[in-house]
This record gives structure tokens, sequence and C-alpha cells, in this order.
């Protein structure tokens, strides 16, 4: 998913940076809501352009793409699939093929013993239950090996623009807990925080806009609070500000 510079227009005032810093540990589900959508509406604002950056032509190959993706770089993944799909351009074709095959074309995806065996298995689904098809429902979409709700979510979402869920990854997961939306690790749960707090409408373009967000300002290590579009909104839970680091 692409990552993009956040436009300017939506930076709070300066004053609104130096105040200090609700812990919003007593807010309510309501205005947790409201604050929710206050987010979503200025990530739009900074962030217009960002899309998943996976390369696809089908639902076939984002569902492919997004199981390589685990572990590993969409940049690199982008690297791979062009070769993959040239030789196996459909789900029996990859159905059809051998797992060690398949390996030496992913392997520099990481993980690619089991990636392999999930594509294939993936494939051979699609061919035996849907006649070769991407089914368009979650509960369908996660029966399939290697399809977890996470990239069940990114299909639904890129290729059929449906929302029945929030993409949640490293970057969408840590900047929600850092905003106050979520406590959770787990990013099944953490989903379903987000999907209380969170319009609908906003569901798909949200994940996109977090991790372009996370990529650009909200990194791990070094966050730029300064220079963030939520800095007056967001509790900052986790985040060792520079005042608060040891000599």
């Amino acid at each position: 998913m692409a990552a993009q510079k956040p436009k300017n227009s939506s930076t709070p005032d300066p004053a609104a940076k130096r105040r200090p810093v609700c812990s919003f540990r007593r807010e309510t589900l309501a205005a947790r809501a409201a604050r929710g959508e206050l987010i979503a509406n200025r990530l739009a604002v900074a962030y217009p352009q960002a899309v998943c950056s996976l390369d696809f032509k089908s639902p076939f190959q984002l569902v492919v793409a997004t199981i390589l993706s685990a572990q590993c770089t969409d940049k690199r993944v982008n690297m791979v699939t062009g070769h993959l799909f040239e030789r196996w351009p459909t789900p029996a074709a990859m159905a059809a093929s051998n797992n060690g095959e398949i390996e030496a074309v992913i392997h520099s995806t990481g993980f690619f013993r089991a990636k392999a065996k999930n594509i294939r298995g993936c494939c051979t689904a699609l061919v035996e239950q849907h006649a070769g098809k991407v089914p368009q429902t979650l509960a369908e979409l996660i029966l399939l090996p290697g399809v977890g709700r996470k990239t069940a979510n990114v299909v639904l979402g890129c290729a059929f623009g449906r929302a029945e869920g929030v993409v949640v990854d490293t970057h969408v997961g840590r900047i929600a807990r850092r905003l106050g939306l979520t406590r959770h690790l787990d990013a099944v749960r953490a989903e379903q925080d987000l999907i209380r707090a969170i319009p609908k409408p906003e569901w798909i373009a949200l994940s996109h806009r977090l991790i372009a967000h996370g990529r650009t300002l909200c990194q791990s290590r070094q966050p730029r609070c300064d220079a963030c579009v939520l800095v007056d909104i967001c509790p900052r839970l986790g985040v060792q500000l520079p005042a608060q680091k040891k000599n």
C-alpha cells in the first residue's frame, strides 16, 4: 500500500501541539466514535491518494499477492508476481504446478515453503469449489488455504469495493493503539474495535491512509508527532516523548 506525504492543509494549529495530551482512558464509546470519524476525515485530507500498493490485475492476482506479502514488503512482492503470473496466469494453471516450482519463484519473499503450499492449496480450492473465481464474501474467503481476515479484507476492499471489515496490519495496529482506538495486540480484536470507532464508508480507505501515515510520520521508533495532523486528538499511548527520554 503506497506511502504518501501528508498534505499540510489539515495540520492542527501550533498551539494545539503544545497542549497536554489527554489520556482518553474514560472516553465513552460515543465520544470515541466521534473522534474516530474526525481521525478518518483528517487522514482523508492528508492522504487523498493512498491506495493498495500491491500490483494486481484481477482478484485472483490480489489473493496470491496478499498471501505473499506476509512478513514481506509490497515492493518485493511486486518484483516477484510479474514472473509468477506470467508463468501461471490462472488458478487452474497454478494448482496444476508443484510446490517446488512455485518456491523457486517466490523464494525471496520469505517463508516460501509455507507460502507455496498455501498458494497451491488456495488455487486448488478456487478451481474445485468456486469454478476458478474468487468468492466475494468474507465467510467464503477465509475458508481458502492461506487466507485469513486480513487477506480477505484486502481482497474484498481493493478488488471488489466491499467493506466487511478493516485491514489490520503492523502499521494499522500500532497507530490504532497509539490513538487509543484499541488496546489489543491481536489483529482480530483490534479490527472489531476499529469497526466500532470508524464509520463504515471509511473502512477500506482508512487502512491505506493509516499505512501511509505509519510509513511517513507515525513510525515505530521515532514518530514525528510535531508534524502529525492528529496530534491534538491523539493520546500517544506507548509513545515516549522527547522530554521523557533518559540521558
